[in-house]
């Protein structure tokens, strides 16, 4: 592993593919044995830091289509989260159900999970027919993971019943020294960006932008008025930051004086603190308080003159949901994608039927989408939003951390590279972009 890191250090392209491959690598991963750790505990008290392991695991040999890569840098996601906590099902589920599918797919299925939904690396090997790609590309993956044997997947790939998210759904995942993908998950690293900053992106950018931007999402279109749940989080800094750029106005609701400036760093001006003005959408375990709804709802009309959201962007899920419907605009859309408050959303029908609202379910995104989302990044429209950057052998604080919110933006993870600040290759367009790369870790 040294000596394929060493050439990679040295920019010796060449030599990296003709290096042999280790027949072992490290990894973070859970154990198939371990699934019922938490069992009667309530979601924020099981803790990360004992369900993952950092292991020696065999290294996969890439198949037709696949590519296996030198990881330098990957990141933290919230379902790394929810596979540390085995909610809401444990992921050894998902490792059986792919196995059965194919004698390729059954590699998959192991006692053994290696987590990680992003990376930035280095090609090493290509199986059968890859092509596009060879041994020395510095490449980024985006999360889907595809057959294509059905029809359903050849209008948007989304689609595919047997649409899976890599490193979630999948084994050998991004957070380790090597990865296996399939080579259509691939795409050009950004130039001006580190190891760490490359891969913050992934994930949660091209959710973002299929969530908005897309047709299949919401459709953002100069002028709206778009409210953002946890818009300094992972992905509600990237929905900031596309809402800006595609001429919308944001409207981002943070949890403390802290997310508050960081939003503002971004470029946003109307900015909602909930805990300082103190919501509270439920009454209780079982009753919403739609007082609040609409106290909520006056205080977006107090910042923007009047209007309603066009767009919520929700993801918080039970929480906020109830809200969310109340407050878009007649006509609006709700456009969500995961839950991490809680999966089973209740709200007042009226509002959404008779206002003629529309809820859209958005997840991940298609290779066109992920493709358009990285090429706004290596252009320097988008910017990273790494927070902190952590050595792969302390991944499960990094996680336990996310777990409880404690962080900002994306928490990066070094695998391979022994520092951060490296891999930049063009220094000029950095220059340009240097404070907007770094506004996350003034925080």
């Amino acid at each position: 592993m040294q000596k394929i890191l060493d050439a990679i250090l040295s920019g010796a392209w060449e030599e990296v593919g003709r290096l042999p491959v280790p027949e072992s690598y490290r990894g973070v991963t859970l154990h198939a044995g371990e699934t019922a750790m938490f069992e009667g505990m309530e979601s924020r008290d099981k803790d990360p830091r004992r369900s993952l392991h950092l292991d020696e695991v065999a290294t996969p040999e890439p198949a037709a289509g696949e590519v296996l890569v030198a990881v330098m840098a990957s990141g933290i996601n919230h379902n790394t989260v929810w596979s540390s906590i085995f909610e809401p099902m444990p992921t050894f589920g998902f490792l059986a159900r792919y196995g059965r599918t194919s004698p390729q797919a059954s590699r998959h299925d192991l006692p053994y999970h290696v987590l990680g939904s992003d990376l930035a690396g280095v090609v090493l090997r290509c199986g059968a027919g890859v092509a596009g790609w060879r041994p020395g590309d510095e490449v980024v993956a985006h999360c889907l993971s595809v057959e294509l044997d059905h029809p359903d997947g050849h209008a948007d790939t989304m689609l595919d019943p047997e649409q899976r998210i890599w490193g979630f759904e999948t084994n050998f995942g991004g957070l380790a020294e090597l990865a296996l993908v399939k080579a259509n998950q691939l795409m050009p690293r950004p130039r001006h960006l580190s190891w760490e900053e490359s891969a913050a992106s992934g994930l949660v950018h091209s959710t973002a932008y299929r969530q908005l931007v897309s047709p299949a999402g919401a459709r953002m279109k100069q002028g709206d008025t778009v409210l953002i749940w946890g818009a300094s989080g992972g992905l509600g800094s990237y929905a900031t930051q596309l809402a800006l750029n595609g001429g919308a106005i944001p409207v981002c609701v943070v949890s403390s004086p802290r997310k508050a400036e960081i939003c503002r760093r971004m470029g946003a001006e109307l900015v909602i603190d909930r805990s300082a003005e103190g919501y509270r959408f439920w009454r209780d375990e079982h009753t919403q308080d739609p007082k609040e709804w609409r106290r909520f709802g006056a205080r977006i009309r107090e910042l923007t003159g009047g209007d309603d959201p066009d767009i919520v962007f929700e993801h918080p899920g039970r929480e906020t949901f109830g809200a969310s419907v109340y407050v878009a605009r007649r006509g609006g859309t709700i456009v969500t994608c995961a839950s991490t408050s809680g999966y089973e959303h209740t709200f007042d029908n009226r509002y959404l039927w008779m206002h003629l609202k529309r809820i859209v379910g958005s997840h991940f995104a298609n290779y066109r989408e992920a493709w358009e989302a990285n090429r706004l990044v290596a252009r320097g429209r988008i910017h990273p939003t790494l927070s902190e950057v952590v050595p792969l052998k302390d991944t499960a604080q990094a996680v336990h951390d996310v777990h409880h919110n404690r962080h900002q933006g994306k928490v990066g993870v070094l695998c391979l590279a022994p520092a951060e600040g490296l891999g930049v290759h063009d220094p000029e367009t950095r220059a340009r972009h240097e404070s907007a790369i770094n506004r996350f870790r003034k925080s």
